[in-house]
């Protein structure tokens, strides 16, 4: 449960500090006075949406932080889930800071992201308000009030699991099932770029090859004439020696002179020969190969210009074009064999139909046994709630199949002896829409681990007995759990065990708002103010008391 919160400059609170008690928690004051702000300082704790905007007029920074204590099972567990725990006495404290250029928040003094901190505190508390209501006006919610009850989460899994696999495969029979003549033009386009492309029998490399050997072949009478002087200078001819034979002429001289002092020189010259011969070889090696002298510019540069054409088509390089042939005959194949793949995934189709069905009927019929036992519970909520003559009925109808199931649920109600039940959302007034979301609440409350339940003038549309019967069922509704309400009604704050007063006050042209917990004397005052809202005379403040001591009792 939240033990306190801390508030500094949000909107009008400067700073406050506001402790909360076990049971029923009532917070009012007057219009304006900053109540709602409350309720968006403990939004802003649980991970909600922020804006610059709650930043006091003045101020660059807005600081929030909520104690909670005797955290339940589920929410240690979750909280130890995301990386955190409690601290030692058993504690989890949350700060949330508001700047005008982001903000930080932190759990129990660690650094935490807003979605972690959404996901941490979706044990912590729930909040229900006029948005609620709302939910009341969409049938299309019905359905998450009975899988509640029903504690059906293993037929709900089952039924969605089947029911993504049946759109899978669906959605692949239904891209097999293509029109027949453009299947047959994709073939014809696919059969023409295949052939082409191996009928150019590309290899990786050729292109770069290519233009090494059109090089070679549109120089080659001049290479080959330049080479053949070359190797005359180097091995010489039958008129004249070349330079091998004079450099090896050289170093027989300078070997016959029998002189250390030259065997450098010696072995200088025979490596130079070395490397005359080497040098003399690599001109053979060009002279006298044939395929080289075989070469045709012509067919070269037909060749690199067919290649260049279908790398315009295919892909830049020898890699992409290759690449692209094998993926046109995957996809060939594919169309070929699709006749053979639409049969098998038609018989995958009707096997998951035939599952889809029967997981649809399990989910049905939780909802069905929960629908019986819903309707029930929350009619005697609701009788107990100045509603004596309620009849509340929940349909569960069969209905197209979609990822929460096969159902349509409707919420019937008639307020009054002897009229016909109407769907909710149609007949409903605020007040009567507002006691059939805490009867709602009321049965669930025990569905979740969540120790604090917050309702935010949920007493819309309420006055009079019906105030005084949804105020005693917000206090049976805390036996078990924390219970904090915002109202405008004395007939519910009557009931609270802990009563807060949002008050505000003008100081130096600002506006500031404070947060006081009341003593028995207090609640009167403040009871006999809501009730008239004038000035309290000794006869509304012994109505006042009355009320009080009533509620007590």
């Amino acid at each position: 449960m939240i033990k306190s919160l801390h508030i500094d400059n949000i909107a009008v609170i400067e700073s406050t500090d506001i402790d909360f008690e076990n049971g029923f928690n009532v917070l009012t004051g007057e219009t304006g006075a900053g109540k709602s702000i409350i309720i968006d300082a403990i939004n802003a704790v649980l991970g909600e949406r922020t804006s610059k905007d709650l930043i006091r007029t003045g101020c660059d920074r807005a600081v929030v932080s909520a104690l909670f204590c005797n955290l339940s099972l589920s929410a240690k567990s979750n909280l130890l889930g995301n990386g955190f725990d409690v601290d030692d006495d058993g504690n989890l404290l949350i700060t949330r800071i508001i700047t005008n250029t982001g903000g930080s928040i932190k759990i129990n003094g660690r650094a935490a992201t807003a979605s972690i901190l959404k996901e941490i505190s979706k044990d912590l508390i729930n909040i229900h308000g006029q948005h609620d209501n709302q939910k009341l006006l969409n049938p299309d919610n019905y359905y998450l009030y009975l899988d509640l009850l029903a504690n059906n989460i293993n037929e709900y899994n089952n039924y969605k699991t089947e029911f993504d696999y049946f759109n899978k495969i669906r959605r692949e029979l239904n891209s097999q099932e293509t029109d027949e003549g453009e299947k047959q033009r994709r073939i014809d386009i696919l059969q023409y770029q295949i052939k082409e492309l191996e009928d150019a029998n590309i290899t990786v490399g050729e292109l770069e090859e290519i233009r090494k050997k059109l090089t070679i072949a549109e120089n080659y009478e001049k290479t080959m004439s330049v080479l053949t002087e070359a190797s005359y200078c180097l091995d010489g001819s039958d008129n004249f020696d070349g330079a091998i034979s004079l450099v090896r002429n050289a170093q027989k001289y300078i070997g016959s002179a029998k002189s250390a002092d030259f065997d450098a020189v010696f072995n200088r010259l025979g490596v130079a020969l070395e490397n005359l011969y080497d040098i003399s070889a690599e001109i053979r090696n060009f002279t006298d190969n044939e395929e080289l002298r075989d070469l045709d510019p012509e067919k070269l540069r037909e060749r690199l210009d067919t290649l260049r054409r279908l790398m315009l088509k295919y892909g830049g390089d020898e890699e992409k074009m290759l690449s692209f042939l094998e993926n046109a005959k995957c996809e060939l194949d594919t169309i070929i064999c699709s006749d053979k793949r639409i049969e098998e995934l038609s018989h995958q189709l009707d096997e998951s139909t035939e599952r889809l069905i029967s997981y649809g009927e399990e989910l049905t019929s939780t909802r069905i046994k929960a629908a019986e036992s819903f309707s029930k519970r929350v009619s005697d909520v609701l009788s107990g709630l100045d509603m004596p003559n309620v009849k509340f009925i929940v349909n569960v109808i069969q209905d197209r199949y979609t990822r929460y199931g096969c159902n349509t649920v409707e919420f019937l109600i008639s307020t009054n002896a002897g009229e016909e039940v109407k769907p909710l959302h149609k007949i409903a007034s605020g007040g009567e829409l507002s006691r059939t979301m805490l009867a709602i609440k009321s049965v669930l409350a025990d569905k979740d681990d969540v120790d604090t339940l917050i309702f935010d003038e949920i007493d819309t549309g309420i006055s009079g007995r019906a105030a005084d019967k949804v105020g005693l069922q917000l206090q049976k509704v805390s036996y078990n759990r924390q219970v904090i309400c915002v109202t405008h009604l004395a007939q519910i704050a009557a009931y609270a065990d802990n009563h807060l007063l949002i008050e505000k006050s003008f100081k130096n042209d600002k506006t500031y708002t404070n947060v006081i917990s009341l003593d028995n004397e207090q609640k009167i005052s403040e009871i006999a103010r809501i009730m008239s809202g004038t000035k309290i005379t000794e006869n509304l403040y012994n109505s006042a008391k009355e009320l009080l001591d009533r509620s007590k009792k």
